[in-house]
């Protein structure tokens, strides 16, 4: 063990933490586990709840609460040998023979006398076998009880130390709400686990899935902050936005402001990029975020203290147009306008793969369910498969029915939950496609009224329901199952820029070029505050 650990020039010694064990353990009535890690560490805790008590009692002679408090002590020696002998002496005076025969003989500061203070020992022995004691024996001249007990105060007093209760829990108390003041931990928080450092996971239970049908939240924007890109975090915690201006910002989905939750916001302190952010990811449990840029670069975030981890700055040539993160989250995967894709680590902070082969801006890019696999999708029409650890191209597709002139940008694509084989493909076109990606066919499509291209879609976390925006900023809710329109209607004034579903409520929320933020529930979710 060693003996001290420095942090931020404050010198922690080791036996102190020992201590506030040794202290917790006594708290709780843990004796043995109190007696042996004094015994294995050789750390003592002297210490008594109130030593103004304590000391009261022994001036009082109230030893049955002295030896009680003595009993989780660890004295010298010769202490200990004075405290007894001087408890012995008075109760041979009070004629408690039982209990001085029961001190004398089974007590180990008694047992060491007799080892190694016989004639003293033996002193005591015989006073009890006589059972008469003349204190003119124990006492040196003009010594009486009185004055005794006040020089075994005096000892006492230079041994035994009091603090606070709890101080363990205390200081631990302490922390948390120092890490709440700094945003580590968010301000709502009323559980935490200590040990492993984080808040509790509860799994959320999920709505019935259900179309949104009814707008709930609108917040405002202008041109030069209005979002770019808006997700939902995994964790169903937070609404965040990426914006033209460059600031990424957590909202308060419920009451549609910006979350206080966290301290770094309530400080007007946000995180930030450049220039305009163009795309946004999170790591599958939520804590990180990785944001893309216009200006090439990728930042990525703790979202509980807004603090940024690492940049790849430049992480492409060009602006950063999709990002994911792995399933362990020590990668991550971006696209971008220079055509090419790149896994990047975490820990080295630098790419550690390339892919290139497409013609034109890489839209989106994801990871296969093992990871083994790239999957990327591009304005030049055509979706590609790619081996992870060599970075060939394994596949190209071009999912369309129809021969065109001109290539049908493909602006996304989703694996599907029930089939990993099968991808919903949302390209410039009337029509949304499911695309097998063995036989490189089309098994479904989502068609739009009065052939209007599709802009935008996404599907609802159990994937039974498919929303998708038409260049007329009309929603379509689709059965995805059967394929059936279930309902339609607009949702904004001009153009649909990004749209993002709930992890486990019937929420949507869409953003366009009105400078709009909206917020969609079901005619069922009537309180989205669970």
């Amino acid at each position: 063990m060693s003996n001290s650990t420095t942090h931020h020039n404050i010198e922690i010694q080791s036996q102190d933490v020992i201590k506030l064990i040794l202290q917790f353990l006594k708290e709780n009535s843990l004796g043995n586990s109190l007696t042996a890690l004094q015994e294995e560490t050789g750390i003592n805790l002297n210490t008594v709840d109130s030593k103004e008590t304590f000391l009261n009692d022994v001036k009082n002679g109230n030893w049955d609460s002295v030896l009680t408090v003595v009993s989780t002590l660890r004295l010298s020696t010769t202490l200990l040998m004075d405290l007894y002998e001087q408890i012995i002496v008075e109760l041979l005076h009070l004629k408690e023979y039982e209990l001085c025969k029961y001190l004398i003989r089974k007590t180990e500061p008694l047992n060491y006398m007799k080892l190694n203070q016989q004639e003293r020992y033996l002193k005591l022995e015989n006073h009890l076998q006589r059972e008469y004691i003349d204190l003119g024996d124990f006492y040196k001249y003009g010594i009486t009880t009185e004055k005794r007990r006040k020089q075994l105060i005096e000892q006492l007093n230079n041994e035994i130390i009091t603090v606070p209760s709890s101080r363990l829990l205390s200081l631990l108390s302490q922390s948390l709400h120092w890490q709440k003041h700094q945003g580590v931990i968010p301000n709502d928080c009323m559980e935490f686990d200590l040990f492993k450092g984080e808040i509790p996971f509860k799994k959320v239970e999920s709505e019935e899935e259900q179309i949104t049908t009814i707008l709930d939240k609108t917040i405002k924007f202008n041109n030069k902050n209005k979002p770019e890109t808006i997700k939902f975090s995994p964790d169903s915690k937070y609404l965040l936005t990426g914006s033209m201006d460059g600031f990424i910002e957590v909202w308060d989905y419920n009451t549609a402001k910006l979350s206080k939750s966290l301290a770094y916001q309530s400080n007007d302190d946000f995180m930030m990029h450049d220039d305009a952010i163009l795309c946004i990811a999170f790591s599958k449990d939520g804590e990180f975020l990785a944001t893309g840029s216009l200006d090439n670069k990728i930042k990525v975030w703790q979202i509980k203290s807004g603090k940024c981890l690492r940049k790849f700055e430049p992480a492409h040539t060009n602006g950063v147009t999709c990002l994911q993160f792995s399933k362990n989250s020590t990668q991550i995967l971006s696209g971008s306008f220079d055509s090419s894709l790149k896994i990047h680590g975490l820990k080295s902070g630098k790419a550690l793969k390339i892919f290139r082969g497409h013609q034109s801006f890489v839209n989106d890019c994801c990871f296969n369910h093992d990871e083994d696999r790239v999957i990327s999708c591009s304005s030049d029409g055509k979706i590609k498969i790619w081996d992870a650890k060599s970075s060939d191209c394994l596949q190209t597709i071009t999912p369309t029915t129809v021969v065109t002139v001109r290539d049908i940008s493909i602006r996304s694509i989703t694996i599907l939950l029930k089939n990993p084989e099968f991808l919903l493909v949302c390209n410039s076109s009337p029509q949304i496609s499911i695309v097998s990606m063995k036989s490189q066919t089309i098994s479904k499509t989502f068609t739009s009224e009065n052939s209007k291209t599709f802009l935008v879609c996404t599907l609802s976390p159990l994937q039974n329901f498919l929303y998708a925006v038409d260049e007329d900023n009309i929603l379509y809710s689709f059965d995805f199952n059967s394929g059936s329109l279930l309902n339609k209607f607009k949702i904004h004034d001009q153009e649909v820029i990004s749209i993002s579903h709930h992890p486990t409520k019937n929420l949507l929320a869409t953003t366009g070029s009105d400078c709009l933020l909206k917020i969609w529930k079901s005619n069922s979710n009537d309180n989205i505050n669970n």
